[in-house]
Formats: structure tokens, C-alpha cells, sequence
């Protein structure tokens, strides 16, 4: 049993709640959705968690309950929190970061001198930009809606900031004048729009790759220019189930890379509201034109 002290939302948890997306059937846990916390150990049963203990909690559906005050998970879905001198919410970013390594690592490629596109900088899509960055691309180009996503972009290494547009026209046009429009080596969608989905082809360079992670903003099936990506022979996947990750490397990296201050998380540890404000945190992590990078919830 776990004592949450602190928790954040998913894009996943926003298409739950305002769209039905992946819910399972009711009855819902108490704390459903919520899948990214942190907190202390206060009652075990397993041999390598102990009362005391601060631990990263990361349940899978349909065990996700981490906007509860208490929730009761079993030890796969714990990971204890390194020694750190900074604040317990840089760790707590430290669930999505683990989602993210993950899915780079599944389809490990040679990014150096490679341009890397990542449609989308809510926390996932910086957690990307950074890997592109560190993995040696030679421009990493990002887009987004939201200004102040952009604003931030650059310090978890985006080159090119791109605001995106309902016609998705000026995104296209950036690719093209940054790679003599030949389009780029490769693509993270992490935004989980139609729209986003059906652009990305058109961005692709021939022989690119593609990876899949943001979830689409509609059960329904959506389209996508099936001829080019055939045409320009291109490669995409997708990625899910870090949570069931044996032995929780991702989870366990994210910690460590964040703990080392290999990575500053700085600027998606602003915007904290308490749990009995859980609606009105919603409708902020939902509303993009709210500047909002991470929106997190405390349990004081």
C-alpha cells in the first residue's frame, strides 16, 4: 500500500475522461485514471519494498489508481526512488520520461547526423527532442500549438521550434526548408491527432521511420496516405506496455537520468493543483491555450 504524495496527468488520462477512450468497464478503481505518481510505502507484503519506502508508482490499466490518497499495487509496478538532492517533483516526471526511453529503445536506430521531427512538445514530446538530441541527430525540429510548449522546447534540445496551424501547412513547409525539401530521416508523433497522424507521411524523407506513440484522439478508424508511405517506402510502429517492461529498466533509467541531473525537468514541475482540484487540473492539462507543460497534483 502507497501513500500518494504527488501524481500527473497523461494525455491518455484526457482522452479517458473527456473522450471514453481505452475505459474499461465500470466499475472504475478509485484514483482512475492516474498512472504517474509518487509516494511512500506504508503497509508490504513483497520482499523488496519495505514501510518507509519512496517509490515512482506505475500501474497499467486497468490497476491505474495514483489519483487515489492510498492505492494498493503490486511490486512490478514499483520502482524505489534514487537519492536526489532536488525536489520530488522532478521524479515524478520520471513515469512519462521511462515511457518514452522505452519506445526509442524497442526500435533502436543511428540517429547522428540524422534529422529527427517530433510533432507535438507536451512532456512526452521534449522527453523525445531530448533523446534525438543526446542520440547525436544533427537538427531536431518540433511543433506544436501552444507558444509556450515551443518557448521551452529549446532546452530539451529542439533547433527548430514550429508553431502548428489547423491547415498543418506551415509545419510542412518548415520540414521542407530545413532538409531541402526532401523531408526528414524521422518522426515521433506525440500529439494523438488524426490530423497529426495523416501529416506525417507527407513529412517523411524516402526510406524514413516513423514511430507512433501519441494515443489517437478517437476510437474511430483514421486516415492516412497510404500510397506515399508505400511510395517512399517507409517504416513506422508503435509501442505500448512499459508498465509490463521486465524488470522495469525504462522506469528505472528515467529515474537515474533525472537523479544525475542528466536532464533538467525543470520547466514541467510549474503547474500543481491540489487533489481536490483534481476537475479544474483536467480542464487545464486539456486546454492548450492555457500554457500548461505538465499539469501535476499534490496531496497535502
Amino acid at each position: 500500500m502507497v501513500k500518494t504524495k504527488m501524481a500527473a496527468i497523461c494525455g491518455s488520462d484526457l482522452h479517458m475522461v473527456y473522450a471514453g477512450i481505452s475505459l474499461p468497464p465500470f466499475p472504475l478503481l478509485p484514483g482512475f485514471p492516474g498512472h504517474e505518481g509518487v509516494g511512500d510505502v506504508v503497509e508490504s507484503h513483497h520482499p523488496d519494498f519495505k514501510v518507509g519506502d519512496q517509490v515512482l508508482c506505475a500501474p497499467s490499466l486497468p490497476n491505474c489508481c495514483t489519483f487515489a490518497d492510498y492505492q494498493t499495487l503490486g511490486g512490478a509496478f514499483l520502482h524505489h526512488l534514487p537519492d536526489y538532492d532536488g525536489p520530488l517533483e522532478h521524479l515524478l516526471m520520471a513515469q512519462q520520461f521511462g515511457t518514452t526511453l522505452f519506445a526509442m529503445r524497442r526500435q533502436p536506430l543511428d540517429l547522428v547526423g540524422k534529422t529527427v521531427m517530433v510533432m507535438g512538445q507536451g512532456s512526452a514530446g521534449m522527453f523525445f527532442a531530448w533523446q534525438a538530441m543526446r542520440a547525436g541527430a544533427e537538427k531536431v525540429i518540433v511543433s506544436d500549438l501552444n507558444e509556450a510548449r515551443l518557448a521551452s522546447s529549446s532546452s530539451m534540445g529542439a533547433d527548430v521550434a514550429v508553431k502548428a496551424d489547423a491547415t498543418g501547412e506551415n509545419v510542412r513547409q518548415a520540414v521542407m526548408d530545413h532538409t531541402k525539401g526532401l523531408g526528414v530521416d524521422y518522426l515521433v508523433e506525440a500529439v494523438g491527432t488524426a490530423n497529426s497522424y495523416l501529416q506525417a507521411v507527407d513529412l517523411m524523407k524516402d526510406g524514413g521511420e516513423m514511430l507512433w506513440f501519441g494515443l489517437p484522439d478517437t476510437a474511430e478508424p483514421i486516415r492516412i496516405n497510404f500510397h506515399d508511405f508505400f511510395r517512399k517506402r517507409l517504416r513506422a510502429h508503435s509501442v505500448y506496455g512499459t508498465q509490463h517492461e521486465h524488470g522495469g529498466h525504462s522506469f528505472r533509467l528515467a529515474l537515474n537520468l533525472i537523479a544525475s541531473k542528466q536532464i533538467d525537468v525543470s520547466a514541467l514541475t510549474k503547474d500543481f493543483l491540489n487533489i481536490e482540484k483534481i476537475d479544474e487540473a483536467m480542464k487545464l492539462a486539456q486546454d492548450r491555450s492555457r500554457n500548461a507543460l505538465k499539469v501535476s497534483i499534490t496531496f497535502d
